[in-house]
């Protein structure tokens, strides 16, 4: 009884929009996923296997899982990962290494990070003592010293394509290494969107990986793409307003029918099919929902797309005035010419006076002193001197 009456109860409608906006801006930045990603049940089933062999028979292995941003590589392995992690011989043995191409950024630190994750002697809490030479030997040791029935351990390398930028990829040649030897059983995983990675490695690094590839291509169609929007929007039947819920739902489901609608998701689907492209065109639309305009509209989309798909480099040039493009011509005509070496103010006076003498005798000269009041001061009299500040100038560079 009580359960039915909360469901019919009807609230405010004001408090009705406050409970839409915190459940829709939870599911989108909170980026609520999939468990498993759609049309990848073969990749799914192999990678299983593979791990599997690793984890329970100390079968060695490496691969590379390669496909676009946002077409679901990290959330197949950790669907992998979780089912796993429930069979309980999986579960006791498997020992876990995760590694970032942008936070691990050459070998040393990488390295590192191996021995703080597996809790090696050498590793005292969240500091690892020793030089590289000296922890690299310890963890070739600790592996080698392995076979078949020693604990498996999982190296998961995100990025991959950048690890093959290290110095000597020195990292990448001595896990492959132990993962073809038969020593302690090691699974190597690579996640990359470079289809051409395996031209990035040595010759003698390639000699030791399997080759093995997972290639995750979306195999999304429209009409699925329309209801994933449609699941994205739609409240839950637990809402507190069930009448309210009832109608907000009537309207997304109208809402994707709408032939405009439709026009805009299909620019967007043939952009990208990702949910991280999904879920900004959805939270600006959500933005827009208020007690005056409390549905989503073929409008507010049509309105969100556009804002989602300007170039942001040409906006911040909207509403420069002559002056102040002539002077980002120069400052990058210097960054040019000193390959990003630091300049001064009288060096971009000096630029733009030689712009104006090369390309244009139509433009009034500007005098030094007036172009120091459009560009900002330095940081140090940031303050005192922001008054006497032109606002273009401020925004030009501030």
């Amino acid at each position: 009884m009580s359960k039915r009456k909360a469901k019919d109860s009807h609230l405010p409608n004001g408090e009705c929009i406050n409970q839409v906006h915190q459940i829709l801006r939870k599911r989108f930045c909170h980026q609520q996923l999939p468990d498993k990603p759609e049309g990848v049940e073969a990749q799914h089933k192999h990678l299983v296997a593979l791990l599997r062999r690793t984890a329970v028979h100390g079968e060695s292995n490496s691969v590379l899982i390669v496909g676009p941003r946002g077409a679901g590589k990290t959330t197949l392995l950790r669907s992998v990962l979780r089912e796993l992690s429930e069979e309980t011989e999986v579960q006791k043995n498997l020992l876990q290494v995760h590694l970032h191409g942008l936070l691990q950024t050459d070998d040393r630190i990488a390295l590192k990070e191996i021995t703080r994750q597996l809790h090696l002697e050498n590793a005292v809490g969240d500091r690892v003592f020793g030089s590289f030479a000296e922890n690299l030997a310890f963890l070739l040791e600790a592996l080698k010293k392995g076979d078949r029935s020693s604990c498996p351990v999982l190296f998961v390398l995100d990025e991959f394509d950048l690890f093959a930028h290290h110095k000597n990829q020195t990292l990448l040649y001595n896990l492959f290494d132990v993962s073809q030897s038969a020593q302690a059983p090691v699974a190597v995983v690579g996640l990359t969107c470079r289809l051409d990675v395996l031209e990035l490695l040595e010759k003698r690094v390639k000699s030791r990986f399997s080759h093995r590839q997972i290639h995750l291509l979306s195999s999304l169609t429209f009409p699925r793409y329309l209801e994933r929007v449609r699941a994205q929007l739609s409240l839950p039947d637990d809402f507190p307003d069930g009448k309210f819920a009832w109608d907000w739902n009537a309207a997304i489901t109208a809402l994707c029918e709408n032939k405009l609608a439709e026009e805009v998701l299909q620019r967007h689907f043939n952009s990208s099919t990702d949910f991280r492209s999904l879920h900004t065109l959805l939270m600006l639309c959500l933005s827009q929902v208020s007690v005056a305009r409390p549905a989503i509209t073929p409008a507010v989309l049509l309105d969100a797309s556009h804002l989602c798909l300007a170039d942001a480099k040409a906006n911040m040039l909207h509403g420069l005035s002559i002056l102040e493009l002539c002077l980002i011509i120069a400052m990058k005509h210097l960054n040019d010419i000193y390959e990003g070496e630091p300049f001064n103010l009288q060096m971009v006076h000096n630029e733009f006076k030689k712009f104006l003498q090369r390309k244009s005798r139509t433009m009034y000269s500007f005098e030094q002193p007036v172009i120091m009041k459009w560009l900002p001061p330095p940081a140090g009299l940031r303050a005192p001197a922001a008054a006497g500040v032109h606002p273009a100038g401020r925004r030009l560079l501030g």
